[in-house]
């Protein structure tokens, strides 16, 4: 099996409930299972019909990967695992173990506790989602079974947040994170940049970071002050996890506690002087920021910063959009800047990835140096693509591809050789020797890549394995040309050649 299948079961053409449904290698491999926090009914989970409509997931899923703590990233995993059904293995990185149920135990306080929905998953559903998760370090190779193996790599993006290699057999792969989300993650970047910059410029302008951060949005999602600083406490504990930047100044000061952003009151709005807000939500569709918008727009004097996407039709996309010249599709952009398809299937949509099959092997030495002697090359030109005429053995699942007169050797076997001769007509006055002559220099002159001899008795042999001879007498003369069958298309050229007579040398 050499293609690599993708079937989004949430996100697939909009932005939340990330879940994509990778087969690599005859292995089905979850990445991501988060939530859309705009909906409340069939549309907030991934479809997980699109995998089977009967029984569990277990026997359909081989693993789950899970990028980072956003969400719209994990946000389905107790759904997916206590509800649907779901007993295999869950990776994630130690960060992203720690700060996920958090989120996932906020989350659902707003949306039973206090909103009073049903069909939700309960806090004992979190842990017991949680139990299944496997933590992994950063370039820690785990083997998920006897042919799949994955590894983290550094991602950025917020703490924990990993790439994952995923290799099936001879087929890999790299699931990265690739789109910014909003609140939780990007509010310690910023507020470690404006800290820092405060500190360093002595700045009395004061901070303040919205309160309301519990609102229902579409297509985004927002966390309570106080689930912000448990998770400072977590970027506290994971300091390693960051940047060495930040790992280098915590050992002056702690970067998670902040002295100069302090709480946001919407008293504040028409508060005199300068203030830097954080509000939500983050397309300016709603809520604090909205409202903080209509109130400052107009003054030139203030600055409007979009740290993250935008959905259309929000007046954050609007605002964005405000720009004079157009652009290409973002599909047609990356195949054009960077020549590899870009795909864009919908939910349920399984889009087919065909892939070249890799088969490792090695090559002897022997082998090697013969292929050099026939090119006539002292130095190959490893820019210049060449057959290589072998033989493959197969021994204990290792491949190796040897000159074929030492794989008969080692079989026992007594090589035979199968061999083509030809005669064309020549008509070229005067002594055999003058025609040899003029038949090597047209022969040398057309294969400049091939070693050739010219022997005493005036035949020329090419590769070591053609053999070219001008027989008859002064008046009638004939050029027989002998190859064996693995030569056959130097054999056919050099007839080709040879059949127009010995004008051109």
């Amino acid at each position: 099996m050499t293609d690599i299948k993708v079937t989004p079961l949430g996100a697939g053409q909009d932005v939340g409930r990330s879940c994509i449904l990778v087969t690599v290698g005859g292995k089905n491999i979850m990445l991501d299972c988060g939530m859309h926090m705009g909906f409340n009914d069939e549309r907030r989970f991934p479809d997980f019909t699109y995998i089977t409509r009967e029984g569990t997931l277990t026997e359909h899923l081989d693993c789950v990967i899970i990028t980072h703590f956003h969400l719209d990233h994990c946000g389905a995993l107790p759904y997916m695992s206590e509800m649907v059904g779901f007993d295999g293995p869950i990776y994630m990185t130690h960060p992203t173990k720690a700060i996920c149920p958090i989120l996932l135990e906020d989350y659902r306080k707003i949306t039973v506790e206090r909103r009073g929905e049903t069909n939700f998953f309960t806090s004992e559903m979190i842990k017991s989602c949680m139990k299944k998760v496997i933590a992994v370090n950063l370039h820690q190779t785990v083997h998920v079974d006897l042919d799949l193996e994955i590894k983290a790599y550094y991602a950025g993006h917020v703490l924990g947040a990993a790439m994952f290699y995923v290799k099936s057999g001879q087929q890999s792969l790299v699931y990265t994170v690739l789109i910014p989300v909003f609140a939780l993650g990007r509010a310690q970047e910023l507020c470690i940049l404006l800290e820092t910059y405060w500190d360093r410029m002595n700045l009395k302008v004061p901070i303040y970071f919205s309160l309301g951060l519990t609102e229902k949005a579409s297509n985004s999602y927002f966390i309570s002050f106080s689930v912000l600083h448990n998770a400072n406490h977590y970027y506290k504990l994971f300091i390693t996890w960051t940047s060495q930047k930040i790992k280098k100044t915590f050992v002056q000061r702690n970067m998670f506690e902040f002295k100069h952003i302090k709480p946001f009151d919407r008293a504040f709005i028409d508060n005199p002087g300068a203030m830097v807000v954080f509000a939500t939500p983050g397309m300016l569709h709603a809520g604090l920021s909205l409202q903080i918008f209509r109130k400052w727009a107009s003054n030139e004097n203030n600055m409007l910063i979009m740290p993250g996407y935008c959905v259309a039709g929000t007046v954050g996309h609007k605002v964005l959009s405000g720009v004079k010249r157009l652009e290409f599709e973002k599909q047609v952009k990356i195949q054009q800047e960077f020549g590899i398809d870009c795909f864009k299937p919908a939910n349920g949509e399984t889009t087919v990835i065909r892939t070249i099959h890799n088969v490792p092997l090695d090559i002897s030495v022997n082998l090697l140096k013969r292929e050099a002697s026939l090119s006539g090359l002292s130095v190959p030109d490893p820019k210049r693509l060449r057959i290589l005429n072998g033989a493959l053995v197969i021994k204990a699942n290792k491949s190796q591809l040897v000159d074929p007169a030492q794989a008969m050797r080692e079989l026992g076997l007594k090589q035979h050789q199968l061999r083509f001769t030809s005669t064309i007509s020549l008509d070229d006055d005067g002594p055999i020797s003058d025609s040899a002559d003029k038949l090597y220099q047209k022969i040398k002159n057309k294969l400049k890549d091939y070693p050739i001899h010219y022997s005493s008795d005036g035949s020329i042999t090419i590769a070591d394995t053609v053999l070219v001879k001008v027989s008859g007498d002064e008046e009638t003369k004939d050029i027989a040309v002998s190859w064996l069958h693995q030569d056959e298309e130097l054999g056919s050229y050099l007839l080709k050649i040879l059949e127009s007579g010995l004008e051109g040398t």
